[in-house]
C-alpha cells in the first residue's frame, strides 16, 4: 500500500462501484455495473435481432455472425450434454454471451467490466450450481444422491468418498466464480500498472520515453491478451455448465 501511494499508482481504484445516470442512480444504486449488464444484454439483442431480420438466402455479415453465434453454442450444447442438450441452449446461450460482451466491453475506455466483481460471478455460479442440482433430482429422483458414493467403494472407504464427493461438488461454485473474476481483475490491474508506468516514465524527459515506448509496447500486447481472455473465459463457464448439465442429465 506504501509503494501504491509513493508510485500514485490506483490499481484497484478502477473497479469501485458508482453511482450511474446522476440522480437516478443515486436513488435506486444503480451503478456502472448494473448499466454495463443493460448495456450486454442490448447489445446481444441488437446482434440477434439486426442480424437475423434479413433471414436471406445468402447472409450478409452481420447475418453470419449472428447465425455464427448461433451455430457455435448449439453445437456445444448438443456435443457437450448429447441430444438433450438443445433444451438447454437458450440458458448456456445467454450465459456465454453476457459474459462475453460483459468481458469485452471492459477492455474500452469509459467502460467498466462487472465480471470482475466477485458478487456477480457468485452469482451466476450460485444459478447454475441450483440448476444443476434441481436438474439431477427432477431427472433420477432420490438417485440423484448416489453420485456421491461412486459404484465398487468399499464399505469402510464410504464415509471419506462421501465428504470428498460432497466437497468436489460444492467447489464447483468456486470454480465457476473465481475463476471468471480472477482472471479479469487481474488483467486490469496489469493494463492499469503499465498505463501508469507509460505517464510516469514519459515525464522524467528524454530519459524516459525509451522505456515508456517499452511499456507502451507491452500494454499493447497485454490488451491483445486480455481480449483474448476475455473470450476465453466467457467460453470456460459455459463449457463448464455444459459439463455439469451433463452429469445431471446422464448422472455418471
Amino acid at each position: 500500500m506504501a509503494a501504491e501511494a509513493h508510485t500514485g499508482i490506483d490499481a484497484l481504484g478502477q473497479f469501485k462501484l458508482e453511482p450511474a445516470l446522476g440522480a437516478i442512480g443515486h436513488s435506486v444504486n444503480f451503478t456502472q455495473a448494473n448499466l454495463m449488464m443493460v448495456v450486454a444484454s442490448g447489445l446481444v439483442l441488437a446482434l440477434l435481432f439486426l442480424g437475423m431480420r434479413p433471414r436471406a438466402m445468402v447472409p450478409g455479415r452481420l447475418q453470419s455472425a449472428a447465425e455464427m453465434c448461433y451455430e457455435t453454442v448449439m453445437g456445444m450444447c448438443t456435443e457437450q450434454i448429447g441430444h438433450e442438450g438443445k433444451k438447454f441452449f437458450p440458458l448456456v446461450f445467454c450465459l456465454f454471451f453476457f459474459i462475453l460482451f460483459g468481458n469485452l466491453l471492459g477492455v474500452f475506455p469509459y467502460f467498466f467490466t462487472f465480471t470482475s466483481h466477485i458478487a456477480v460471478t457468485l452469482a451466476m455460479s450460485l444459478f447454475v450450481f441450483l440448476l444443476v442440482t434441481f436438474v439431477a433430482i427432477k431427472e433420477h429422483g432420490m438417485h440423484f444422491f448416489s453420485y456421491f458414493l461412486p459404484k465398487g467403494v468399499p464399505g469402510a472407504l464410504a464415509p471419506l468418498m462421501i465428504l470428498i464427493e460432497i466437497i468436489s461438488y460444492l467447489s464447483r461454485i468456486v470454480s465457476l466464480s473465481v475463476r471468471l473474476f480472477a482472471n479479469m481483475m487481474a488483467g486490469h490491474v496489469m493494463l492499469e500498472v503499465f498505463g501508469s508506468f507509460i505517464v510516469m516514465l514519459g515525464g522524467l524527459g528524454l530519459l524516459g520515453y525509451f522505456p515508456a515506448g517499452l511499456s507502451l509496447g507491452v500494454n499493447t500486447m497485454l490488451i491483445g491478451f486480455e481480449l483474448l481472455v476475455a473470450t476465453l473465459q466467457a467460453y470456460v463457464f459455459a463449457i463448464l455448465t455444459c459439463i455439469y448439465l451433463h452429469d445431471a442429465v446422464h448422472l455418471h
